[in-house]
């Protein structure tokens, strides 16, 4: 449970360095273009990209706190023992889900690859965008597969000390 959980945080703090990285970037051709004239040439480009990269990064921590919404105007007044087995249920739809997201993701990756498809200015790899992608979707659905089949045992450690 461990591994999952430092894992999940270690693709977060990946996607934080990411998101920054492309924030500064971005201020730097916004100044560039407002000042000098000199701007980055593709910038939107490598923007689109990092923030693709940034969200699946994202995944595997939103689903090990349990962040994703949940409408329970049904069964606020339902038991404890019934609210457990309705999420154990979620969480296994969203392991089949987010299971089937990361296989077309390496699908796509390796078309990308086959075929050497770029991006429309800069010529980007786009299967990069998809190697950097499906492995945090796969570990979001090992870690909805966890929670469906643990249920309340499967708590991330912020949980457990509250």
């Amino acid at each position: 449970m461990r591994t999952l959980e430092f894992l999940a945080r270690l693709c977060s703090i990946l996607s934080g360095a990411l998101l920054t990285g492309i924030t500064l970037m971005t201020c730097y051709s916004l100044v560039g273009r407002n000042t000098t004239g000199d701007t980055i040439v593709g910038d939107f480009e490598l923007t689109g990209v990092a923030t693709g990269a940034a969200i699946a990064l994202f995944m595997p921590l939103c689903q090990l706190k349990k962040a994703n919404i949940i409408v329970d105007f049904f069964t606020a007044k339902a038991s404890p023992t019934t609210l457990v087995k309705l999420d154990q249920l979620g969480a296994f739809f969203m392991a089949a889900a987010f299971g089937l997201i990361a296989w077309r993701t390496y699908l796509g990756g390796m078309n990308a690859w086959v075929s050497q498809s770029g991006s429309m200015m800069l010529g980007f790899p786009e299967w990069i965008v998809y190697a950097a992608m499906t492995p945090p979707l796969a570990l979001s659905a090992v870690i909805a597969l966890a929670q469906a089949l643990l249920g309340d045992k499967f708590v991330a450690s912020e949980e457990a000390s509250v």
